[in-house]
């Protein structure tokens, strides 16, 4: 599904040259759990963001479903992105001003679909994250636990080919970060290829595989 060779990212700041990821080389098969790790400022996040298409390699080739993504035009990378990419965030990334429904709404805004179809898509969703009854609450007005249910809830309303989880359980307790992983454990038995950024070894264990990372190269790969 996914390859990735020879990746690179070189960041330039007053004519010095930071490689943020040098020679990258990651095969990720259609339905697999993959955990990325390594120590901060490994290239953890920036590998995650060019994955996700939110930023592009200085160097090497990204292929998604035998298209090379990373050489799209900015417009068609987008498009390509909201169809095929569901994220998961550490902060939640939900907006404040809108209420459950509508940030889980969002991603099939985007993708314009009609009003009728988002309703069912978005009930589904909510009642499958057991956050239903919150529909027409604030982020505000959610526990921690709760607001990692209606950003997995986004993440997934559109059945994305890929879900991105980036720390997803950083800013929760053992409890909700357990509850967290089982519920993207369920999703990847039920197709969804996923890769996860943790720096905990609990959550890594819940994925087929952990890659770690070190100065921006693989190090090693183990089967879990």
């Amino acid at each position: 599904m996914i390859k990735i060779e020879n990746l690179k990212k070189v960041f330039t700041t007053e004519d010095i040259e930071t490689y943020a990821l040098n020679g990258v080389n990651i095969h990720v098969q259609e339905k697999e759990f993959v955990a990325i790790m390594g120590p901060s400022g490994c290239g953890k996040s920036t590998l995650l963001n060019i994955v996700g298409l939110l930023d592009n390699p200085t160097e090497g080739s990204y292929v998604f479903n035998n298209i090379e993504v990373a050489k799209l035009k900015e417009k068609d990378r987008t498009q390509f992105r909201k169809g095929n990419i569901g994220f998961v965030f550490q902060s939640f990334n939900l907006i404040d001003e809108l209420s459950v429904f509508d940030n889980v709404e969002l991603p099939l805004i985007y993708l314009k679909m009609k009003a009728s179809e988002r309703k069912k898509k978005v009930d589904e969703v909510l009642q499958r994250m057991k956050i239903g009854h919150r529909a027409k609450h604030f982020p505000q007005q959610l526990s921690g636990g709760q607001q990692q249910r209606v950003a997995i809830a986004r993440a997934v309303v559109m059945n994305p080919k890929l879900i991105l989880a980036d720390e997803p359980t950083g800013n929760l307790d053992s409890k909700n970060g357990v509850e967290a992983m089982e519920l993207l454990t369920e999703l990847n038995k039920e197709g969804a290829t996923i890769i996860m950024v943790t720096h905990s070894e609990r959550d890594a264990n819940f994925a087929h595989r952990t890659i770690n990372l070190f100065d921006g190269q693989v190090i090693r790969e183990t089967q879990n």
